[in-house]
């Protein structure tokens, strides 16, 4: 049964962990390097990749002997790390430059921007969490969000700036913190 509170707090969280509006940088920046974002394609295969990862990524688990809780552990960690450098502007996670240099943005969109590790672990992390239909419709929400950043984002950068930019990336840094410590905190007894 669908629960608007857990719909509004996986889309928050995902919101968090994809962090679009604080990769608008980057997408004006393959904006310029390929003279368009194929935005409906971009955001179609993130979709194929998070719902079929939400599906399947706890069997591709069991296949190597884990669990969602320790998954979940694990993604509350990366989780934390996205957060700590989204409110201190650093760098912990570095991208492949192999990746950038593709001959379409799809790639650096799609995966790993939009549905990358961060985003599949926090998927599995929501898994064990809240219902499925919750998480899907929280999975949905974030992808028609993706959509129209991905198709306005020259208009939000003149709008927002690189300052507010930066404020609304440390705001949702924090907030992914504070997700991540509660995630760790319930899944931590599954241990003992």
């Amino acid at each position: 049964m669908l629960n608007l509170k857990e719909i509004l707090s996986v889309s928050l969280i995902l919101f968090s962990v994809i962090d679009i509006l604080g990769s608008v940088p980057i997408i004006l920046d393959l904006r310029k390097k390929f003279g368009h974002v194929q935005s409906e394609k971009a955001t179609l295969i993130s979709g194929i990749i998070m719902i079929a990862f939400l599906f399947i990524g706890e069997s591709i688990l069991k296949l190597f002997g884990l669990d969602v809780q320790s998954f979940a552990l694990a993604g509350a960690v990366v989780m934390f790390l996205i957060g700590l450098e989204m409110v201190l502007g650093i760098t912990l996670f570095k991208s492949d430059p192999a990746e950038e240099g593709g001959s379409s943005a799809i790639v650096p969109l799609a995966f790993p921007l939009i549905a990358g590790a961060g985003t599949m672990t926090t998927l599995l992390s929501l898994r064990a969490e809240y219902q499925l239909g919750n998480v899907l419709v929280g999975v949905i929400i974030n992808l028609a969000f993706v959509y129209l950043v991905l198709k306005i984002s020259g208009w939000l950068e003149r709008k927002i700036g690189k300052a507010g930019f930066n404020v609304i990336r440390k705001v949702f840094g924090i907030v992914l913190l504070a997700i991540a410590i509660k995630l760790f905190k319930a899944n931590l007894h599954f241990l003992g």
